[in-house]
């Protein structure tokens, strides 16, 4: 059983209560001794008057007795006697509790009522014209910021990992990349972009060996023959650089020179390759897996974990990063949009429709099991004292009016009954 705690309110209402008990108490002794005092007057030919008090009185007692036994009878047993129906709170507040929640469901967890109230609210609209006020998009996307840095904590970087670097992989492995790649290839060719790479590759060429003059010198010499005298070993390889030399220079500073035209032929060539020749394809496949499974690939795809979360959170703590910056001006965007586009409204809105009626209508029962399996957890005595803290000072009323009510009616009838008897 669940307790409930009396907070300061509780207390106050309950004085409230008290004292309104104590005036209702108070109205029906008052009628009472009224009562007596007719009576006796009546009896020592007080006059008429003293009947009719009498039976004012007399009836007023009845109506606030009744009413007394009425409310009490709500909370508690009246004077501890075990009369059937009575303590209706407390021995009813399961039932109470399930018609509460049958209530609940069919009048107001039904489609029809979920979508006319959303549809009357115009969510659409008001959600836009509220985004589109640059305060609360700055308040959006910083919870959103906050939300992110959250997750982000949470999320531990070995599992986020493992789980990255095996759909990575798993992408890789499943996808044949030789066709792509050919038509990748295919189309720098064709653009002539790949040529910057060729200017590249031929400057790099010809610094590399007018610096290493000495070390092409030393290999050339160092493969020739044994037999053959050295100063012969020398010029020819003063020539074979002197011809290298000239080769990569004229390669680097003639666009039509043949050996790049040759180049153009090999790349053509192999992107076609890559595209139609299955030896070929079946080639770049094995190399592809080759690399795949090597320890420094999967650690590179690993760790690239840790640099993106690095970055996100990066961005996500600068208030002027470009993230939040674009998150905001797409929020405001949004608001603009749903505040001025009736077709864009008209869509969220039958959205927000579906996914209510979906869930209410879907879940009705656990929405409503939770009123039930809530009241049905209460204690019933703290139930019944907490409800009659919140309702106990109106229902004191009820005996005061019946007390009054009473009076007027058993005075209505005694002078009825007079006038009708002579």
């Amino acid at each position: 059983m669940v307790s409930f705690t009396y907070t300061a309110a509780d207390e106050e209402k309950s004085r409230g209560v008290r004292r309104m008990k104590r005036l209702a108490t108070g109205l029906l002794a008052l009628v009472a001794a009224v009562y007596a005092l007719a009576t006796w007057g009546e009896n020592a030919g007080a006059g008429a008057w003293a009947g009719y008090v009498a039976a004012a009185a007399e009836a007023g007692m009845v109506g606030a007795l009744a009413d007394w036994f009425a409310v009490t009878a709500l909370f508690r047993r009246p004077l501890g006697l075990p009369i059937p129906h009575t303590a209706i709170i407390p021995t009813k507040k399961d039932q109470l509790g399930a018609s509460l929640g049958t209530f609940v469901g069919e009048n107001f967890l039904s489609a029809d009522v979920v979508r006319g109230r959303l549809r009357g609210f115009g969510i659409a609209r008001r959600l836009g014209e509220w985004l589109a006020d640059p305060s609360h998009a700055d308040r959006v996307t910083s919870e959103m910021a906050t939300a992110l840095r959250g997750a982000l904590t949470v999320l531990r970087d070995s599992d986020v990992q493992a789980v990255v670097g095996e759909a990575i992989t798993r992408r890789a492995e499943a996808a044949e990349v030789g066709p792509g790649l050919g038509k990748t290839l295919e189309r720098i060719v064709g653009d002539g972009a790949h040529h910057r790479a060729v200017d590249l590759v031929c400057s790099r060429a010809h610094d590399w060996l007018v610096t290493h003059r000495d070390s092409v010198m030393e290999a050339i010499e160092g493969g020739a023959p044994g037999w053959t005298p050295r100063f012969v070993d020398r010029k020819v390889g003063e020539r074979v650089y002197r011809e290298l030399l000239r080769f990569v220079t004229e390669m680097r500073d003639m666009p039509a020179h043949p050996a790049r035209g040759a180049i153009d032929r090999f790349l053509t060539d192999f992107a076609a390759d890559l595209q139609a020749d299955t030896d070929t394809r079946a080639r770049v496949e094995r190399l592809k897996s080759d690399l795949l499974a090597r320890p420094e690939v999967q650690d590179i795809i690993a760790s690239a974990w840790s640099s993106v979360r690095t970055l996100i959170l990066a961005a996500a703590e600068d208030d002027q990063s470009q993230l939040r910056r674009r998150a905001r001006a797409s929020l405001i965007s949004l608001g603009q949009r749903l505040s001025s586009d009736e077709r864009l409204q008209t869509k969220v809105e039958g959205w927000a429709e579906d996914a209510a009626a979906y869930v209410v209508t879907t879940y009705r029962t656990e929405i409503t099991s939770l009123i039930t399996d809530t009241v049905a957890g209460w204690d019933a005595t703290q139930t019944s004292k907490k409800i009659e803290a919140n309702i106990g000072r109106d229902l004191q009323f009820i005996r005061i009016n019946g007390t009054v009510v009473g009076a007027l009616a058993g005075l209505v009838i005694y002078a009825v009954s007079r006038v009708a008897g002579g």
